[in-house]
């Protein structure tokens, strides 16, 4: 089963409190310890860049920056 983006930043975040807390964690069948903390948090801002592009996609609007026209 596919996971959504922001069901896979959900899991980074669960993931994230869990090494803080002094447990182990898994995800997609790989172990995490409190010394994986920078690479679990670098998993969790790219799916949160992934989840804001999917947000954005279905809303019609695109990544990046916005514009102001002041003509």
């Amino acid at each position: 089963m596919s996971k959504t983006a922001q069901e896979m930043v959900d899991l980074y975040i669960e993931a994230e409190i869990d090494v803080l807390a002094g447990k182990t964690t898994v995800i997609n069948g790989r172990q995490f310890t409190a010394e994986n903390l920078q690479e679990i948090r670098a998993g969790r801002q790219e799916w949160e860049r992934r989840a804001t592009a999917e947000t954005l996609k279905a809303a019609g609007k695109r990544p990046g920056p916005a514009y102001a026209n002041f003509n």
